[in-house]
């Protein structure tokens, strides 16, 4: 950038009268300035768009003690350190970051499932997160009945930011921790939580654990619910973007690709507006002659199989708008 500067003075002081060029150098360099930032802006933003998001301990490694105040019985009040009360077994760990629709809705689910597995050695704690642990606690108590009245709950005594040495991101909804024997098994850093995307792998996740079979969607949520579900997207696609750029990472391991592809067929099983959008975004992808810029050559051989799979059964055309890319 110094460089073309100094080109622009150099060629200026050639052609012009001294006055007249500094005003017009003054003004290229200025502009040349603010779009060199406004580039470097733009770059940043998509380098941070591609990064994974972090927070809280990684698999493998410790979770430590913790204190929160209690918000249900009967730890009501007091403070409770749900690490050491857990004694190594089985230990899921909620954060809740925000308090929305989307963060309660998942809690509520998945708790309710924990709850039925406590027999098998699983403990739960949720954790609010907020700078003001007296708010917090008047939140939790106008929406107490969102959430299960069996799973204990508490909030921070450290602000929002959470215990220290857990290195959580505040700028996540939830960060969901299983750990066992004070390690940290799986780990879940959720931005937009989704019932229908996100539930049936923590759960999964819980099964490895604790044992059992993973249930539907449908027994997580209940009929009710799974139909009101199928009934908001009736006259829409759903949102698959979010999986479908896991599954499409350059830097995604084939492992990693197997894994996201199997949670994929798993929805494509249970929801046919899922596999209709898969359909479809696989015969945009692969229709488009770029299929090579999509990921590993492991997720190219999915994406090619479910286009296949779609004009085997007659699948619709893909809509001319761009497929979810990396």
């Amino acid at each position: 950038m110094v460089g073309v500067i100094q080109m622009f003075r150099t060629a200026s002081a050639l052609v012009a009268p001294k006055r007249t060029t500094l005003k017009l150098v003054n003004v290229l360099c200025f502009s040349l300035a603010c779009a060199s930032c406004y580039a470097g802006f733009l770059a940043a933003d998509h380098l941070r768009a591609q990064e994974p998001v972090f927070s809280g301990p990684q698999p493998n490694e410790p979770i430590v003690p913790f204190q929160v105040r209690g918000l249900t019985e009967p730890d009501l009040g007091k403070q409770v350190d749900y690490v050491s009360k857990a004694k190594g077994k089985p230990l899921l760990l909620i954060f809740v970051h925000d308090l929305n629709r989307q963060s309660i809705s998942l809690v509520r689910n998945l708790t309710t499932y924990s709850a039925k597995r406590a027999g098998d050695g699983l403990e739960t704690g949720v954790i609010l997160l907020q700078d003001d642990a007296n708010e917090a606690e008047k939140s939790f108590q106008r929406m107490k009945h969102a959430f299960n009245a069996e799973t204990a709950t508490g909030v921070s005594l450290e602000g929002r930011e959470g215990p220290g040495s857990y290195g959580l991101n505040r700028l996540v909804t939830l960060t969901i921790l299983l750990s066992k024997e004070d390690k940290v098994v799986a780990n879940y850093t959720l931005v937009q939580p989704s019932l229908q995307v996100d539930l049936p792998k923590i759960v999964k996740s819980i099964t490895e654990v604790v044992g059992g079979s993973v249930p539907s969607l449908e027994e997580l949520i209940g009929k009710d619910a799974m139909r009101a579900m199928q009934s908001d997207r009736k006259d829409k696609a759903p949102d698959m973007s979010g999986i479908m750029r896991s599954l499409i990472q350059k830097s995604a391991s084939e492992e990693k690709v197997i894994e996201v592809a199997a949670q994929i067929e798993k929805q494509m099983e249970g929801d046919e507006a899922i596999r209709k959008e898969i359909y479809r975004i696989a015969t945009a992808v692969t229709g488009g002659g770029k299929l090579t810029d999509y990921g590993i050559p492991k997720a190219q051989e999915f994406l090619s199989k479910w286009a296949k799979e779609s004009r085997e059964k007659g699948g619709t055309q893909p809509r001319s708008d761009k497929a979810t890319k990396e």
